[in-house]
């Protein structure tokens, strides 16, 4: 019994990657351009999300700023959601819809680039932020599962797990944050000649849109 349970997650694991890789290429390639662009132009990257999503924001934002493979300058990212008197501050005055938006207000700038992390594409303090971060002129890019919510119109790249199930979409948006993490921390820190393309080579190249993957 136990190891069918255990089998079976494995499994349904292994057939979201492979769909994963079938499917959302072309906007995982998009965002990892938008990260190579924003660092090499001095920028730097928020990350957000609720639940297990906070917990992948503060996972992709040491990778940043501490390493992933190789040694390099740190690189500046942050995770909106592990800075808990802010959270609890701006939940408490404001309300919690509030407590991603309310921080990119103080600390982004033009240029910067915003990664929102949400299975469902729906919580109301993502949405909030990634409204925020478009009138800031940030870059956004957002994890999600297989609708892609509200966030499916409103962001720039939209890598939508091609998955209803929680763990598996979680599963694969750990995978997706570790090979940006890879590709910028390559193209920018160890040969920044290097282009990854634009945004808008990778759809071409494809023939996609990068909001329906």
């Amino acid at each position: 019994m136990t190891g069918n349970i255990i089998y079976s997650n494995i499994e349904r694991s292994i057939e979201v990657h492979k769909r994963l890789l079938a499917t959302c290429l072309p906007a995982i390639n998009c965002a990892a351009a938008a990260l190579v662009s924003t660092y090499r132009i001095g920028g730097k990257a928020f990350f957000f999300g609720n639940g297990g999503s906070a917990a992948d924001a503060q996972h992709l934002a040491a990778e940043f700023v501490g390493r992933f493979m190789l040694e390099r300058d740190p690189l500046p990212a942050l995770a909106l959601n592990a800075n808990s008197s802010a959270v609890t501050a701006i939940a408490n005055d404001y309300g919690y819809d509030k407590v991603f938006a309310r921080q990119l207000q103080g600390l982004a700038a033009p240029g910067d680039i915003a990664v929102a992390i949400s299975t469902s594409g729906n919580s109301s303090n993502v949405i909030e932020a990634v409204l925020c971060a478009r009138r800031l002129g940030l870059f956004t890019i957002a994890l999600t599962g297989a609708s892609g919510g509200r966030l499916r119109d409103m962001v720039d790249a939209l890598i939508a797990v091609p998955s209803e199930e929680t763990p598996r979409i979680q599963e694969c948006h750990i995978l997706i944050g570790h090979a940006l993490c890879d590709t910028v921390e390559q193209a920018v820190a160890l040969k920044p000649t290097v282009s990854v393309g634009s945004c808008r080579e990778h759809e071409l190249a494809h023939g996609l849109s990068l909001n329906n993957s």
